[in-house]
């Protein structure tokens, strides 16, 4: 089984103006985004009201959706089916329900709630919004319904999803305190050589004696802060504005950003041993579900987030098809553990790699929130060490030759 096919994307909805009245005989105005005039009629009929004008006002713009959108539409869908109401009121009352909240997943779910009603499989209607529901997130889909238990897989994937939502807000809390307090620590100590030194200098202008040399370090490191600030900040600006440009369009640059990324001193270990558990949970939950090997990689080239682990997941495809073996394939990429690789090769010997994978995963997590907590603990020693470095050492260099003054007289 296969999400290999593609589907066409929905038709393009159109923004629409409308003024009618409500059953109190208030006028009302507004606007609506639906596919047709006639679906834009029925929307505004089952809010009970008399449609005077309706026109159309152009086309729409695409539907903006986030993660958690994508989340709580997947959880909410499975506890609806589970309640035993069938797949398309399902998704027409998820839609209604939400369409307050002036967000896109409203038209999308609609749209899903249409494609339904005219026959097409959830699967497949799901494929014609990538942006929403990726490839893993169909495959999964598209086993559920052929299986018949679409509400269990729903909320399995409702489940992943949640997780690695709050692992991923768990990294970043915790890579982006140190960042921030190292650029803000930057940050000051530019403030104080630009604006404060300076003032210093005068003052030992006129000692009219020989500086010591910590003190003669940093007025020549303020004399060419002071000179090369804004061409330095400007070469800063255009570097990052190239970086962000080649990783937006060149896949090698992102490959290699992505590999630079797992060999950073502290965060790269952290990164490898999340990307591994995201990548065997993936797997595991595909091979648990009933899809074979071979098929399951067509859905795990997004799986990890990170694009050496993606072409890596393509390589270890091509090796399997040659008739590798996973674990020595997973070797082969040089980016999964060896506490992730052996696992695998074991169960490759018993026959249990889905229940493996998942626990391999299990595993994985729970070491990447025990180097999270060892990550944060060690964030306030190294903050009072990089301030204290910093600030404290322009301190005592600016006034070690008031000292040596007051000593003399």
């Amino acid at each position: 089984m296969s999400t290999a096919a593609t589907h066409p994307p929905p038709a393009a909805e159109m923004r629409f103006r409308w003024r009618g009245v409500d059953a109190d005989g208030v006028q009302k105005t507004g606007a609506l985004i639906a596919p047709d005039v006639s679906t834009a009629r029925a929307m505004l009929k089952r809010k009970k009201l008399f449609i005077v004008e309706l026109a159309a006002r152009g086309p729409a713009p695409r539907p903006q959706t986030r993660t958690i959108d994508v989340t709580v539409f997947t959880r909410q869908l499975a506890s609806l089916l589970r309640a035993g109401l069938p797949l398309a009121p399902s998704l027409e009352l998820l839609a209604q329900a939400q369409h307050s909240r002036r967000q896109g997943m409203p038209r999308i779910v609609g749209a899903l709630a249409r494609d339904i009603t005219r026959g097409l499989r959830f699967s497949a209607a799901l494929q014609r919004h990538p942006a929403q529901s990726n490839a893993l997130y169909c495959q999964l889909v598209e086993v559920g319904e052929a299986a018949g238990a679409l509400p269990a897989v729903l909320a399995r994937i409702a489940d992943d999803r949640e997780r690695a939502a709050a692992q991923r807000a768990k990294v970043r809390a915790a890579l982006t305190y140190p960042v921030a307090i190292l650029l803000l620590a930057i940050a000051i100590t530019a403030a104080l050589l630009v604006w404060v030194v300076p003032t210093f200098k005068q003052i030992f202008d006129g000692f009219g004696a020989q500086l010591p040399a910590p003190t003669q370090f940093v007025l020549a490191l303020s004399a060419g802060a002071a000179r090369w600030s804004i061409p330095l900040a400007v070469v800063i600006f255009a570097a990052g504005s190239v970086v962000t440009f080649l990783l937006r369009r060149s896949e090698a640059a992102r490959i290699r950003f992505a590999r630079l990324s797992l060999t950073m001193p502290v965060a790269g270990p952290l990164l490898r041993t999340l990307c591994a558990a995201r990548w065997s949970c993936a797997l595991g939950t595909l091979l648990s579900a009933g899809t074979p090997l071979a098929d399951a990689f067509d859905s795990l080239t997004h799986a990890t987030g990170n694009a050496f682990f993606d072409r890596a997941t393509v390589e270890i495809a091509a090796r399997l098809r040659r008739g590798e073996r996973l674990a020595a394939a997973m070797r082969a990429a040089h980016c999964f553990p060896p506490e992730v690789v052996q696992p695998v090769a074991v169960a490759e010997e018993s026959g249990a790699l889905d229940t493996m994978l998942i626990d391999v995963a299990s595993l994985a997590d729970r070491q990447v929130d025990e180097k999270i907590g060892t990550l944060s603990s060690l964030c306030e020693p190294l903050v009072i060490i990089v301030l204290g470095t910093l600030v404290g050492g322009l301190v005592i260099a600016m006034y070690l030759p008031i000292i040596q003054l007051g000593n003399v007289v």
